[in-house]
């Protein structure tokens, strides 16, 4: 997972440096496989306007752009498709050096001179791949450095997650666990509801409630649907690894990279009749966002309409009711799918979705109704439009619930090896928002909603040992008796019988266990009863009686070979 510093330290900002912000990650379990450093290099590159559009007299894939960075007006060569009269991008004049290393100088191409380059992304070290040049906001301010517009340089985390660990696969999981360790103040977790200005629901029924304990949604009408998302939320999603594609699925991709709760969008207007989370029916079908058609299996929780299924629960959404450019209605889902009903299914179809790698591993049964508060907010700051009352339909009896697990003293002492103060131990259990209460001897700790991962003493302790530091444990070296075993002259040694064979100009076979039945009956003298209901090939078809079956042929297999000195053996397993 891909998480920009600047957005970690807006929810959780310790006195680190970046490196050794990057080392403390590592230090609590969540591995830096690489910082990456954006926005490096960029000394140079400002914000151009393209003011015409021509075609290169002698390239046909080639243009040549009158551009102006705010100064005077010059003519640029451009081989990018995308480049449009208008558009807004980002200027390299010459003398600059690239984040790549490329060093720009005024050149003739094809007879053109050429005052500088229009740049893509890759060229500029934001993104890995690119098909043309950016297309910067029309708001752009003309003639600013570019790193100043994007709010660069940022360095971007790449995590290497545990799978146990669900509720970090967003930014406010791991800002949780780095306030715990560093003591910096963690930003305010709880959303204002968004107020309801208009009476409009839509109706859900949960059919399967076992497989769906808790569904959370709301109508928004009267959305611009000429709206963009914002430069910041276009950034942020780039730096974690996803690109802009709609005002309302940026949105619903930027909360569950911010809170780790998957949402999923409909198009209000495109849904016929009721909302129905259930589990498919043998033979339904549905084509999802991908265009791909998929035959549902009946182990699969699906949503549905009165039109049939129209997404696949926690794994990718319908392409019926998908929202558009022409969408004004919308309504947003976020519902807690079970672990147990979501594990393998994204694989049986093919899919790997960023919404079924976290119903895999978990998600706080507790954060969907705040993940639809936070979507809508961040909608009606971008498109406007007015929104319906917060609904969310409840299965108490199927919602998991949290037990209480006792950490005994004596039991920290002995998996850590070493002893850790009680008051020390109680600081790190409320960092940790473990609620921790004292016994004789022990404590009694009731974990939060989000960290399903805990659930027996040996994860509390794992915890303690984590905010504790690792390499305050002292190492001790194991020790254990080793008596000498009682010599015996009544068995030979493995090794030694293999070396007195070899000794003796003997060769080591191993041959399969699988034989041919025929072969296997007459150096037996009866028919094997171990045969394979699915053999290999026929002189493979039953488990080996004897040894000498594959000795005899690898013997005359040798001999065929004009080896006239064979001398083989094999010490291996029969079958009976």
């Amino acid at each position: 997972m891909k998480i920009a510093e600047s957005w970690l330290r807006e929810w959780v900002s310790p006195k680190l440096d970046t490196e050794a912000l990057g080392h403390q990650l590592t230090m609590l379990g969540h591995e830096v496989d690489r910082i990456a450093y954006e926005g490096q290099g960029l000394d140079g590159v400002v914000v151009a306007e393209v003011l015409e559009v021509g075609k290169h007299p002698d390239a046909d894939r080639l243009s040549v752009c009158k551009v102006t960075a705010g100064g005077e007006t010059v003519d640029v060569v451009c081989g990018a498709p995308n480049v449009v009269k208008g558009m807004k991008s980002p200027l390299a004049v010459p003398g600059v050096k690239l984040p790549n290393g490329i060093k720009l100088r005024k050149s003739k191409i094809r007879g053109v001179v050429s005052n500088g380059m229009l740049c893509s992304a890759t060229e500029l070290g934001l993104g890995e791949e690119s098909d043309g040049i950016i297309s910067l906001p029309a708001d752009a301010p003309v003639g600013e450095p570019l790193a100043n517009y994007l709010d660069l340089p940022d360095a971007v985390f790449e995590l290497n997650l545990t799978p146990n660990r669900g509720d970090c696969f967003s930014v406010l999981g791991i800002a949780r666990d780095v306030a715990a360790l560093t003591g910096a103040p963690l930003a305010d977790t709880n959303v204002k509801p968004v107020k309801a200005t208009i009476k409009d629901t839509h109706p859900v029924e949960v059919l399967e409630p076992a497989g769906c304990p808790i569904f959370a949604g709301r109508v928004i009408r009267g959305i611009d649907p000429a709206a963009r998302s914002p430069l910041w939320m276009v950034e942020r999603l780039r730096r974690a690894g996803l690109r802009s594609i709609h005002p309302v699925v940026d949105i619903t991709n930027y909360v569950m990279l911010e809170l780790g709760q998957p949402l999923h969008a409909y198009d209000l207007g495109l849904v016929k009749g009721p909302i129905r989370p259930r589990l498919a029916r043998t033979g339904e079908k549905v084509t999802l966002l991908d265009e791909k058609g998929v035959v549902v299996n009946d182990d699969t929780l699906v949503i549905s309409d009165d039109s049939g299924v129209i997404g696949l629960a926690g794994l990718m959404g319908g392409l019926s009711t998908a929202v558009s450019d022409s969408t004004t209605d919308v309504f947003f889902e976020a519902a807690y799918w079970p672990a147990d009903y979501m594990a393998g299914r994204a694989r049986s179809y093919g899919l790997h979705t960023d919404a079924s790698l976290r119903f895999e591993r978990g998600v706080d049964p507790a954060g969907q109704g705040r993940a639809v508060e936070r979507a809508t907010e961040l909608l009606i700051a971008i498109s406007g439009g007015d929104a319906g009352p917060l609904v969310v339909e409840t299965e108490d009896a199927h919602v998991p619930l949290r037990q209480a697990i006792e950490l005994r003293k004596s039991r920290l002492a002995h998996l850590l090896g070493t002893t850790v103060p009680d008051d020390e131990v109680v600081d790190i259990l409320n960092r940790l928002q473990l609620s921790a209460k004292k016994k004789k001897g022990a404590w009694s700790v009731s974990p939060p909603s989000h960290r399903f991962d805990i659930a027996i003493e040996a994860d509390v302790i794992e915890e303690v040992a984590r905010l504790y530091g690792y390499d305050k444990i002292p190492e001790i070296t194991a020790t254990a008796e080793t008596p000498i075993e009682t010599v015996t002259e009544s068995t030979v040694d493995y090794e030694k019988l293999v070396s007195s064979l070899i000794a003796r100009d003997y060769q080591e076979v191993v041959t399969y266990s699988f034989v041919e039945e025929t072969l296997d009956a007459k150096v037996s003298g009866r028919e094997s009863k171990l045969k394979l209901s699915n053999p290999i090939s026929s002189e493979m078809s039953v488990m080996r009686s004897s040894l000498w079956i594959g000795m005899l042929e690898a013997a005359a297999k040798n001999i065929a070979r004009q080896q006239d000195r064979v001398r083989l053996f094999e010490i291996g397993k029969t079958f009976h």
